[in-house]
């Protein structure tokens, strides 16, 4: 039996590695040494669902907590380490206590980048989402008739958006480059988007940033945006991006550039440890990039869990992502870097479009808005390796179908 697999990071990606692993049979030890004080969960409901208080926390979690018992997985909550001795191939925890392994896999995830002090991003009222102490602590804000400032027009921005509208706050939400989404989307797509959330009572305020947030008693309560104008608000939430927790890979030498440097099997310049998910920069058509999604947290630790098992498969990213706002499901699939191209298709219904990115003429990504079809006929001709006909992928009347054919 292997020795001990040590996976620190209680998330998406740590939690899919070991339950693929005990799936493949692979009997070998396995610790999960998670920073909350609760089992792991699915993120993604927290800002959705979970904020309506329309799902409750136990739905949220992979497993029941006797899942880990049951499957020889010790599972360590409010597990802080401080550092990676990789000689002698052990982690220093915060308590000055140490865990020895013979595998190391950092599933460390990402950290909401917050605003400074100096423009009051320490004041009491503002917040950003990432877990579930966060959307506990924005429950209690969530109230009709509060007034909500959002920094950044993100996906997490636009979905908190869309909570706060459903649940009667007033929201105005600034975006400080040209468009919503400009970071992520085309601009058909961000078109489509602004006007879902202006039809909703969002005040939409692009290329306007924050000069600074107000507060009184070290409490928020105006913000002083860069036009000179000033707003009053009762709470922020600040959506302007993650960054990746490479900081123990980073300390203990391992190759690190925005994210952690791994081969496609998931090994970092140490062959001793893994890294995947949100903190993994990974190698993908030629180049290197980190995609923040639970699909490819899910994807990349079973192919490493593949791997640990006796596999020899390379990881191959097949991106895809997924929103939803209000009643509107925006599926994205590919990844649209360096598109040079763009095609507008009208939805077969009122409301539904779909946005296809082409890259020196080659199909390389689509968003799908309220629009199944598009997005199904978009992945498969992905995965096909096939761009479609431009005349016929224009006309609304093709049947999508034909072009698989």
């Amino acid at each position: 039996m292997a020795g001990r697999l040590v996976i620190v990071g209680a998330g998406q990606a740590g939690f899919a590695l070991a339950a693929k692993l005990r799936a493949l049979k692979d009997e070998r030890p396995i610790t999960i040494l998670g920073a909350e004080d609760v089992i792991p969960y699915q993120r993604p409901p927290l800002s959705k669902k979970y904020l309506l208080g329309e799902m409750d926390f136990e739905r949220l979690t992979f497993r029941p907590q006797t899942w880990f018992a049951e499957n020889d997985v010790d599972l360590r909550m409010s597990a802080y380490v401080e550092e990676i001795h990789r000689d002698a191939r052990h982690v220093r925890m915060q308590d000055g206590s140490t865990l020895d392994y013979e595998t190391l896999a950092l599933a460390t995830g990402s950290t909401p980048r917050t605003l400074p002090a100096a423009v009051g991003g320490d004041l009491d009222g503002v917040y950003t989402v990432r877990d579930k102490r966060d959307a506990d602590q924005l429950a209690g804000e969530m109230r009709p008739g509060r007034r909500l400032l959002i920094i950044g027009g993100g996906y997490i921005g636009l979905e908190a958006a869309a909570v706060a509208r459903h649940l009667g706050l007033e929201v105005t939400l600034i975006e400080m480059a040209d468009r919503i989404l400009q970071r992520v989307a085309a601009p058909e797509t961000s078109d489509i988007m602004r006007a879902i959330h202006q039809q909703h009572g969002v005040v939409v305020r692009e290329q306007t940033g924050l000069r600074r947030l107000v507060g009184d008693e070290g409490k928020v309560k105006a913000a002083e945006l860069s036009d000179g104008s000033v707003i009053d608000v009762d709470f922020v939430i600040v959506g302007i991006g993650v960054n990746p927790n490479d900081r123990l890979a980073q300390h203990c030498g391992l190759d690190v550039a925005n994210g952690i440097v791994v081969d496609a099997f998931a090994r970092t310049s140490d062959p001793a440890i893994l890294a995947m998910g949100d903190c993994a920069m990974l190698p993908w058509n030629g180049t290197r990039i980190r995609l923040e999604s639970v699909q490819n947290a899910v994807d990349q630790a079973e192919a490493a869990a593949a791997v640990l098992a006796g596999g020899t498969q390379p990881y191959e990213p097949k991106p895809w992502f997924w929103s939803d706002q209000y009643d509107v499901k925006l599926q994205i699939a590919g990844f649209n870097l360096g598109y040079d191209e763009t095609l507008l298709r009208p939805g077969s219904r009122e409301g539904s479009a779909s946005v296809w990115y082409f890259r020196e003429g080659q199909l390389i990504a689509v968003d799908a808005v309220n629009d199944a079809k598009a997005y199904v006929a978009g992945k498969k001709l992905l995965e096909m390796g096939r761009t479609p006909d431009r005349a016929s992928l224009s006309d609304p009347a093709t049947d999508l179908k034909q072009l698989l054919s």
